[in-house]
């Protein structure tokens, strides 16, 4: 085994080196050393399970290949090392002088050791995530001052300009950097500090400093981030007297806290985590005095643990045995589980330390394997304060207890911090949609929204609208049709809806839905309601506005125009599957374990409608953010696997809105692909049919074969630019005249979608068509027409040529769809023609005579009779008759040979 080591205490530099060491030769182990700076520690915790280092304590091996070491030049022994093991060093210090000789040693002048690594890694073109180029980045960025340093050499500058083209994000970066300062400097940064004056501001510590710099030529940023780091702050603000004036520096860590526009009241400027100006002619007791008055004003409300934690958790008792964790790891997902004994928090239990376990079969308890203690914060307390907790304890999963009772009431994870610190998503109920929902929805079904709403919150119940109409909604294509879900009980729900206003529901008790029968009840809702609804001003996409002050109040009764039949409740669930492409297992859970069920994040808004709540965007996955981008990303990395027909679902979404699968999503689906193999041809076809329902199925259609997708569902599914050329073509109502005889359940979209299925399937070789309807389990009037249409399509250039008697017995039995699908997929004008005067003449083509005539002239009954009819009729259909006269002078003879053959 290889490994990588690096020195303890290390700083991001050190870190930096084993990443960039491993990025070069993935075959290697890059080990932790066992003590890492505070901020260092910091970044890991959030980050490291997207990073390839391995704790010490977790690392085994009988004997060590080699070592690679890295910024530095002094090596920690590692069980499994000896005398022998070749050491190579990789290190911008100069050599040590008592380097041991068998040693290699590879150093070079940079500012950052990373930047050796990092041009390794550019060189080779290898792939980095957001992740690793962040990194990087701290590495260079630490060593070198930001690059300010006068060590610093352009191959850093460079390395870091690639970086930050990789994807590297500066305001990760900037949260763990830190800076040493010059003596000045530090004299400076003490009288600051020993001045600084501590606020709460709406629940954010805000830190005031005033001091004096005038015999100072030093910088001053550096002391704002030093001071930044010491005490902690969610806004820091410096007002220091200089030569010039008297200069204002702002920090700040929290989106709550724009600086930005506090700096520009004063004449100054900057970005809204950093800002600065210098002020002159007023002196800093005065300019205090007025930053003082104005925080207030300026600093909002910051985002609270309720915003984000999830509700209800599951937790664990210390006599769960391990099996049992493991269970429920593999059932909902989970990475960490409360240990709770007699209402109290004694420790958390791991998937690693769950994971180690089982491998090493050892029958344990959860009290046994957890790590001990009572990490927790409150629904009250902030975001910053629950990235502290993380850090300080190293917990990813960290308990939501009231202050009063103790109760745990819920639990936030790393993965919901992560997703409120790095992406723009809005925090839960911080854009509100009520405007947009009033402008989309029609009078009546705003106020049967707002009645039910009242009835939800009567029950103390969170009633949502979710996934497809607020996604919709948000992208200007509203639809009338929605569902409601329900955190709590959806069955009570409706029926006390149905109390209300009359009505029958049904219900699933296994699923916790409830279905509302409306259309029978508009009479008894037909009065006009008592008052609009909506009333919240303006609302756009990204656009910031205060929950609604005055949501709708509900009718007496409702209009009953523009109502839907009827309206289904749904209780918030989560759900988990025992193998690939089953179908779930529910259980009921929170909205926002309901959301993490859906397919894509953009399926994961939800629109809150009780109470004050009216109009509140929720969005707790970032769907709102990859709304934005056009990006379809699945919630996810067994997402496909679950349930492979979401892999048609992404390319229907895909091509609906011009979005882009991705990159991520894609190598996932294109990974689960040969499971669609094992799904039902039920499943599937109702994938297809809501394809082929969409104005661009063709496009759909053209990126499914693009991804293999069509050959992985059957393999003799056929794709080509001219199918898809003329699925295009077809119109959204094709109107077929009288005479092709299209039943009325053929009308509208129904035929459009039998044409689509038509046209794509009909050039598929006779011998492997069944197999095709057999896989789709088509229904069996399209499967006998698409079949007749196959046997009739490959006859054509021959068919076109016989006699119209010869033809008219053809396609005699055939449908009539296939014969209408056949006519508008062919593109020879003669086999146009030929089946449009099939249908429209020689179909209905008949002769005069009737077996009552036959009976009447003496011919006994039987086979004969059909004979005589077909030829007279045939007689007419290729110009033999044209006459009552002639078909009586055939008939005749038709007789006379007739009774010679029967004589």
């Amino acid at each position: 085994m290889r490994i990588i080591l690096t020195h303890e205490q290390t700083d991001f530099d050190g870190l930096a080196s084993l990443l960039g060491a491993y990025l070069i030769d993935e075959r290697a182990t890059p080990i932790l050393p066992r003590r890492i700076n505070r901020n260092v520690r910091g970044f890991i915790t959030l980050y490291g399970v997207e990073l390839p280092f391995v704790d010490p304590r977790d690392f085994r091996a009988d004997s060590i290949e080699s070592v690679c070491l890295v910024d530095t030049q002094s090596l920690v022994s590692v069980k499994g090392m000896g005398d022998e093991t070749p050491i190579k060093v990789i290190d911008h210090h100069a050599p040590r002088e008592d380097a041991p000789k068998n040693w290699e040693i590879i150093t070079d002048e940079t500012g950052a050791n990373t930047t050796l690594f990092v041009e390794a890694i550019q060189e080779r073109h290898i792939q980095l995530s957001t992740v690793q180029a962040t990194l990087l980045l701290l590495g260079i960025y630490e060593d070198t001052g930001a690059l300010t340093y006068s060590r610093t050499t352009p191959r850093d500058a460079r390395a870091a300009a690639y970086l930050l083209e990789e994807g590297a994000n500066l305001s990760i970066a900037n949260d763990f950097l830190n800076h040493p300062l010059s003596v000045e400097q530090q004299y400076i940064y003490d009288q600051l500090r020993e001045a600084a004056q501590h606020l709460n501001i709406h629940g954010h510590l805000v830190i005031v400093a005033a001091g004096s710099a005038q015999d100072m030529d030093e910088e001053l940023s550096s002391i704002a981030h030093k001071l930044r780091d010491l005490l902690d702050p969610d806004a820091l603000f410096l007002i220091i007297n200089i030569r010039g004036g008297v200069q204002l520096i702002c920090r700040s860590t929290s989106d709550n806290i724009d600086v930005a526009r506090i700096a520009l009241h004063f004449g100054g400027g900057g970005h809204p985590r950093a800002a600065a100006g210098l002020i002159k002619n007023r002196s800093a007791e005065e300019i205090y005095s007025e930053l003082i008055e104005l925080l207030p004003e300026l600093v909002q409300h910051p985002i609270r643990v309720s915003e984000i934690m999830s509700r209800a958790p599951q937790i664990l008792t210390p006599d769960a045995p391990v099996e049992e964790a493991l269970q429920r790891m593999q059932r909902y997902g989970y990475e960490g589980y409360p240990v709770v004994e007699n209402g109290a928090i004694v420790g958390l239990l791991t998937r690693r330390a769950v994971d180690r376990a089982i491998s090493h079969k050892l029958k344990l308890t959860a009290s046994s394997l957890m790590n001990p203690g009572d990490a927790h914060v409150h629904p009250d307390q902030s975001i910053e304060h629950l990235q502290n907790v993380m850090t300080d304890t190293g917990w990813g999963q960290i308990p939501v207890v009231e202050r009063d009772s103790h109760t745990i009431i819920g639990i936030v994870t790393r993965t919901d911090l992560l997703k409120i610190l790095t992406t723009k998503a809005p925090r839960p109920g911080y854009l509100n949609l009520s405007e947009k929902l009033k402008q989309a929805l029609p009078p009546a079904r705003l106020s049967l929204l707002a009645a039910i709403a009242e009835i939800a919150q009567e029950q103390r119940a969170a009633l949502y609208i979710v996934g497809g109409f607020v996604r919709d909604l948000l992208l200007e294509r509203p639809s009338l049709d929605f569902d409601l879900v329900v955190e709590g009980d959806a069955i009570a729900l409706a029926q006390a809806v149905s109390a209300r206003f009359g009505g029958r529901v049904t219900t699933h008790k296994r699923f916790g839905t409830a279905k509302w029968f409306i259309s029978g009840q508009r009479p008894a809702l037909s009065r006009s309601p008592d008052r609009s609804v909506g009333s919240v001003e303006g609302s756009m996409v990204g656009e910031q506005l205060a929950p609604a002050t005055d949501a709708p109040l509900p009718p007496s009764s409702i209009a009953c125009e523009d109502l839907p039949d009827t309206l289904d409740f749904i209780s918030a669930r989560t759900e988990f599957y025992t193998h690939p492409t089953a179908l779930p297992t529910i259980e009921h859970g929170s909205i926002k374990l309901d959301l993490h069920r859906r397919d894509f994040t953009i399926n994961t808004l939800a629109m809150r409608l009780d109470g004050r709540h009216y109009g509140e965007l929720h969005d707790y996955w970032g769907g709102l953010n990859d709304l934005h981008k056009g990006n379809i990303r699945a919630l996810h990395s067994l997402s496909f696997v679950d349930d492979p027909t979401r892999m048609l679902r992404a390319v229907r979404y895909e091509q609906r809105y011009h979005f882009q699968i991705g990159k991520r999503t894609l190598e996932l689906l294109l990974e689960a692909r040969p499971l669609l193999d094992r799904v039902s041809g039920d499943r599937i076809r109702h994938e297809l049919d809501n394809i082929l329902d969409e104005d661009n199925a063709s496009q759909m259609l053209t990126r499914l074969d693009e991804l293999g997708l069509l050959k992985v569902i059957h393999k003799d599914i056929i794709w080509n630019e001219h199918i898809a050329g003329q699925i295009a073509a077809l119109e959204p109502d094709p109107p077929p005249e009288e005479f092709w005889r299209i039943g009325l359940e053929l009308r509208g979209a129904r035929l459009k979608k039998a044409l689509a299925y038509l046209q794509w399937l009909i050039p598929i070789p006779i011998y492997r068509i069944q197999g095709v309807i057999k896989r789709l389990k088509l229904p069996r009037p399209l499967a006998e027409s698409i079949r007749a249409a196959c046997l009739i399509w490959h006859e054509l250039p021959d068919l076109v040529d016989q006699k119209p008697s010869l033809i008219a017995s053809r396609l005699a039995k055939t449908p009539a769809l296939a014969i209408y699908g056949i006519h508008q997929t062919t593109d020879d004008p003669k086999a146009r023609q030929t089946l449009e005067d099939y249908a429209r003449k020689w179909k209905s083509v008949s002769p005069h005579t009737t077996g009552h005539d036959l009976h009447a002239l003496g011919l006994p009954p039987g086979p004969t009779y059909k004979q005589i009819l077909d030829d007279l009729r045939n007689a007419w259909l290729d110009g033999e008759v044209n006459t009552l006269k002639g078909e009586q002078r055939l008939l005749k003879k038709l007789i006379k040979s007739t009774t010679k053959k029967i004589a």
